[in-house]
């Protein structure tokens, strides 16, 4: 019959009895014997505990030699060692030397390896390494696979989830730090779960339906969550199935609607609202902005429509810019100058007047159409007066050639006319008409005696008056 010894028990008395073999003893293990005194026969097996390997010695030692018992073999020592393989269902892997501080420049690798049909969850009690040391979990059998933490210095308890049968642990050490002190390093439990890639099956909800992105409830699934009209989503409608197999929230509920939704605000317009909140028979006025003009109906009011829950009673409105008519042009005045010679303006527009060199604007330089029905100028056009404070020398010489062009106008038609009514004054006469200045003197008349006439010099005096 075999006695299993949890704990150590000292029995120096019997160690040395007479026909008994001294007490064995392991540290990190454990031992079965076939008797508990020692004596000659018995026969101890030893074991680690989990995360333990068993070096030296033998694993079962037999107490022999009657005439001076002891033990056939040295007990076995347990140590922490650095990498491992491991295919139990459940286990410990444990920091080189733990709980003693492990070494520097360390690069240890261990691999977890459960049934096919299960995965394995990493439960981290204890991690206190150095913030240069770094412990990383590979989700796969080598250090190829996705990564599903990397961890230094100190993190509390906290658990890991593996996508399959297999993950692989690697710790490295700073070559550079020596770690000193009990208890530095750390402690991973890993247990054989039940493989399931999925969530668990979110329920229906009353008064509403549910529609997932994927038909199984794999990770990364979206579950959306809608109410039949007149009902509400209270709570989260979108759940996630999460990296652990859990759900993002807590399952929604679809409430009754008991009052109408926020319509929103109405760009160039300010509302005014008949309550805090928008229950049955609340209402909204909108009112547009000055230059602005509404299209469509300025009040809202909400109001239950039976089953399909409380609504509003009119589409929202717009508040559009207000429509004018154009301004016509109010002319130009006398010797001035407007910006622009264009027939209407449109409203807002302006009109600028300037005059002549010369002249001098009275009024406003500046007209401005304001809208209206229908839009007017914002004044009367200027007027431009001459300024009479400027004529120097060469407006005088100019005011000279005005009138010797007025002279001309007025001298000349009136001379044509004088010379015309003599020429048929003459015809009239049946005389040519014989101007002295153009025509020569009967010199075959005159002698050479008679060097004076006066009939003669009467003649030409005659002739020179008619002209």
């Amino acid at each position: 019959m075999w006695i299993v010894v949890l704990c150590y028990i000292p029995l120096l008395s019997a160690a040395f009895t007479t026909g008994h073999c001294y007490e064995p003893f392991v540290r990190y293990g454990n031992l079965t014997s076939s008797d508990n005194t020692w004596a000659l026969g018995a026969l101890v097996e030893f074991g680690c505990d989990p995360g333990y390997t068993m070096e030296q010695g033998s694993v079962t030692i037999e107490c022999i030699n009657p005439n001076n018992p002891q033990w056939n073999d040295t007990e076995p020592a347990c140590r922490a060692v650095c990498s491992g393989e491991m295919t139990d269902s459940a286990g410990v892997v444990l920091s080189p030397n733990w709980p003693e501080a492990y070494d520097k420049g360390q690069d240890c690798i261990w691999g977890i390896h459960v049934e096919e049909d299960k995965r394995i969850m990493l439960d981290i009690r204890v991690l206190n390494i150095g913030k240069n040391d770094l412990l990383t979990f590979y989700d796969g059998d080598d250090l190829t696979a996705k990564v599903l933490g990397q961890y230094k210095g100190s993190k509390s308890h906290f658990k890991l989830y593996t996508s399959s049968a297999d993950v692989t642990i690697q710790f490295q050490s700073d070559p550079a730090t020596e770690v000193y002190g009990y208890g530095n390093g750390f402690v991973i439990h890993f247990f054989e779960v039940t493989r399931n890639d999925t969530c668990p099956e979110l329920p229906e909800i009353t008064n509403g339906w549910k529609s997932s992105s994927h038909p199984d409830l794999v990770q990364g699934t979206v579950v959306t969550y809608q109410c039949y009209p007149g009902y509400q989503v209270v709570g989260s409608e979108l759940l996630m199935c999460q990296w652990d197999l859990t759900w993002s929230g807590d399952l929604p509920i679809c409430a009754r609607v008991v009052s109408c939704t926020d319509p929103g605000k109405v760009e160039n317009s300010r509302r005014v609202l008949s309550g805090p909140h928008f229950t049955v028979a609340s209402t909204i006025q909108y009112i547009c902005n000055k230059g602005f003009a509404l299209s469509g109906n300025s009040l809202l009011t909400c109001f239950s429509r039976g089953s399909s829950g409380p609504r509003w009673s009119q589409k929202l409105p717009r508040c559009l810019p207000e429509a004018f008519e154009p301004c016509r042009h109010p002319g130009t005045p006398t010797y001035g100058i407007p910006s622009s010679r264009k027939i209407q303006f449109q409203p807002r527009e302006t009109l600028h007047y300037s005059c002549q060199a010369g002249h001098q604007l009275l009024g406003e330089p500046v007209l401005h159409c304001v809208p209206g029905h229908p839009s007017q100028w914002s004044d009367l056009p200027p007027v431009c007066k001459a300024n009479l404070g400027e004529y120097d020398g060469h407006s005088f010489q100019d005011f000279r050639l005005d009138r010797v062009q007025i002279a001309f106008v007025v001298f000349i038609p009136i001379l044509f006319l004088l010379v015309t009514g003599i020429y048929f004054f003459s015809k009239g006469q049946k005389k040519p008409v014989q101007l002295s200045l153009f025509s020569s003197l009967p010199y075959e008349n005159i002698t050479g005696e008679s060097t004076f006439d006066p009939s003669v010099n009467e003649t030409m005096v005659r002739q020179w008056s008619l002209i």
